[in-house]
């Protein structure tokens, strides 16, 4: 049997809810039935969002429910001289360039070119794709824009990183799925994204990057989250080959919703752990509570959830 590490990677900018927990129980389930281990990661490269408040009471939540963890915890806030070498060895590669564009820019540009903002692309987070107005610059300008000093992004040449990848792969490239029907082998669909942001001038990294680091550093070989992330797997298999990162497999899970279907939002204080903890209820009762919204996965129930 392959032992499996897996990880919960929770963002302190929030009280955990119910759904948080749920993806916990099921990373933790999946290590601990194949006698591998369950990690912890702050991903916490927002600054201006983060809190050390919300990161103590990850602990007391995680604690309270009695899921079990290694105790050696990456913060990403504390990584970005490691994120930047791995930036270093994208601009190496000539797969990433320099873009200045402001989102208020690139709304402007896409409304003089398309008349209509509704008629270009959206990536799967909602965003615009980018239009890629600072791409094909000389290098001239490239030169006097970085000597002014002003904002940029580091945005990933797509068909580059794609081009490369896939010389290096020597086939399509392919990431294996366990836990969405049909399991196994999906098609890389980066595209998806366009040129998206892989860092920042002031904060360099982005969650791809960083992401994809941290797995390979915390010897995650099954990476486990919510369906709402299923998009972004493309992005990170092909960042684990250009960056010769070991490659893991994925396990997706349903996300845990509202009675109207949104999913469960850390703004909304009834759902939140903390609340429910500070009102005694029991730990059995918020099992009971998940269960009931989402089935838990067959291939995961045992006599003791946690």
């Amino acid at each position: 049997m392959i032992k499996y590490n897996t990880r919960f990677a929770p963002s302190p900018n929030g009280y955990l809810h119910l759904g948080h927990a749920y993806s916990a129980m099921i990373s933790s389930a999946l290590a601990r039935k194949s006698n591998g281990k369950f990690f912890i990661r702050i991903e916490d490269i927002d600054l201006g969002r983060c809190k050390k408040e919300f990161e103590e009471n990850i602990y007391k939540d995680l604690d309270w429910l009695e899921i079990k963890y290694e105790k050696n915890i990456i913060r990403q806030s504390e990584c970005f001289g490691k994120y930047e070498r791995y930036i270093k060895k994208l601009r190496d590669l000539n797969l990433i360039y320099p873009c200045w564009a402001s989102r208020s820019e690139i709304k402007k540009f896409i409304l003089k070119k398309s008349k209509r903002k509704s008629s270009w692309p959206i990536d799967p987070d909602g965003q615009y794709i980018y239009p890629q107005i600072y791409k094909n610059i000389s290098k001239a300008e490239k030169s006097n824009l970085m000597l002014s000093g002003s904002n940029f992004c580091w945005r990933l040449n797509i068909e580059k990183a794609m081009n490369f990848a896939q010389e290096k792969f020597g086939n399509k490239i392919f990431f294996n799925e366990l836990g969405l029907e049909p399991k196994g082998n999906r098609v890389l669909e980066p595209n998806l994204y366009g040129d998206f942001i892989i860092a920042r001038k002031e904060i360099p990294t982005s969650y791809h990057l960083s992401v994809a680091v941290d797995d390979a550093e915390q010897g995650i070989n099954l990476v486990t989250r919510g369906l709402d992330i299923y998009p972004a797997t493309s992005i990170h298999k092909l960042l684990q080959i250009i960056l010769n990162l070991p490659e893991t497999q994925w396990y997706h899970h349903n996300l845990l919703r509202e009675s109207n279907g949104d999913k469960l939002s850390k703004t909304n204080q009834s759902t939140s752990i903390k609340s429910l903890r500070e009102r005694k209820i029991k730990k059995d009762e918020i099992f009971s509570i998940i269960k009931s919204i989402e089935a838990f996965p067959d291939e995961l129930k045992c006599d003791k959830m946690i």
